[in-house]
């Protein structure tokens, strides 16, 4: 617990094996009150190792999509009853050490959203970010920035924590369940003007780091140009605060 708030740190899976406890293992010790591991429906033994490792462990009986595996993940930290929701992939792409000072934010700072950013230390560009994924995060993170009439640093960071508030007062389940929930989700936290803070993450790809392929960024991409545009069609003419 951080002053008495209580701290759940969710992890969404899929085909996760070969990660998940050395990812595990770097959460700082006795920082988080409560860890829930949701899987959709691995083809691997992410399941078998996390139980192994004490971590409770939903299972999806089918593939929803990454999305979905949020959605369950919210639900069930919201069901615990966290103050403070921290969603981290168990890919080893971001770094766990780090989770203390996005909760401390949310708790102390008074943020309602805190992100994960790879982009305020340049880490992204120095860890063998594929390069389409590098030039299409700054081209999409510049573009939305305009739309927003925010000056964030990146907007699709897997590695994000929220106050209990902020989920409550969202409508998450109405999203997508595919990779565009990630910037959904955003939309809306931008829509109802909450307050949202970044922090610098260093990140790692190695071959197992990353479950989304140039197919689906493709996709993701476009579903981001879609959002934005919904969104400056429902609030181009209010005032942006």
């Amino acid at each position: 617990m951080i002053n008495n708030k209580k701290i759940v740190i969710v992890l969404p899976a899929y085909n996760a094996q070969a990660t998940l406890k050395e990812t595990f293992k770097k959460i700082p010790d006795g920082f988080a009150d409560e860890i829930i591991l949701v899987d959709d429906f691995s083809t691997d033994d992410t399941v078998d190792i996390s139980k192994s490792l004490g971590i409770k462990t939903i299972c999806h009986n089918k593939n929803l999509g990454y999305g979905a595996n949020q959605k369950t993940c919210y639900n069930e930290a919201l069901k615990a009853g966290a103050d403070v929701i921290i969603m981290l992939h168990p890919d080893g792409q971001y770094k766990p050490e780090i989770s203390c000072e996005l909760a401390n934010k949310v708790v102390n700072e008074k943020y309602d959203c805190v992100l994960a950013s790879r982009f305020l230390n340049n880490s992204a560009k120095f860890s063998k970010m594929p390069k389409y994924k590098y030039f299409a995060n700054r081209f999409l993170t510049e573009f939305q920035n305009l739309i927003f009439n925010k000056k964030l640093s990146e907007y699709h960071t897997g590695y994000r924590a929220f106050s209990r508030y902020t989920l409550e007062n969202i409508d998450y389940n109405k999203y997508s369940n595919n990779f565009v929930f990630d910037n959904q989700i955003l939309a809306d936290i931008i829509a109802n003007n909450f307050k949202i803070g970044e922090i610098a993450c260093p990140c790692i790809y190695e071959n197992v780091s990353s479950s989304i392929n140039l197919k689906d960024s493709i996709i993701y991409g476009f579903g981001v140009l879609g959002v934005s545009i919904k969104y400056m069609l429902k609030h181009f003419k209010t005032p942006h605060k």
